[in-house]
């Protein structure tokens, strides 16, 4: 990975984190999404499970959804989801129905992540790169969850 590479991914995580913390202000779990394509952010989005009562409504998949109306088309080949948590089989499975071109995500999620399901979830072509930023992803869900507990 070249450094202009390296830092077009810490930027666009940046961008994801912002909208993490959005959700953090909204007691949301503080996961959020950015959608890339062509350097452009074309989706801004954040979980909002909470605040619609929709177990379906994280980041990735509303990301998704403003993505592909933005585009006018359903698939997202040449587009790049960053998002600050490893994405969930849900979201997975909804990546491979946009076909996204690559994921790039923070932390990792060692017991929902796709990274263990990988070959049966995400769309062949997709491309997967993780840890941006993920000391700053890890700590802003840690400390979420502790203040719950």
């Amino acid at each position: 990975m070249s450094l202009t590479e390296q830092h077009s991914h810490e930027y666009f995580m940046k961008q994801a984190l912002q909208q993490a913390n959005i959700a953090l202000q909204k007691d949301e779990v503080p996961v959020g999404a950015v959608i890339v394509y062509n350097n452009q952010i074309i989706a801004r989005a954040h979980n909002l499970t909470e605040t619609l009562n929709d177990p379906t409504a994280h980041a990735e998949m509303q990301a998704f959804t403003s993505a592909t109306e933005y585009l006018g088309g359903k698939y997202l080949q040449k587009a790049t989801l960053y998002v600050t948590l490893e994405p969930c089989a849900m979201c997975g499975g909804a990546s491979y129905w946009v076909q996204i071109g690559t994921i790039v995500y923070g932390a990792s999620d060692n017991k929902r992540g796709i990274s263990a399901l990988r070959s049966h979830i995400l769309h062949p072509k997709t491309q997967i790169i993780g840890g941006i930023l993920q000391t700053e992803c890890e700590t802003l869900l840690q400390n979420f969850f502790k203040q719950k507990r």
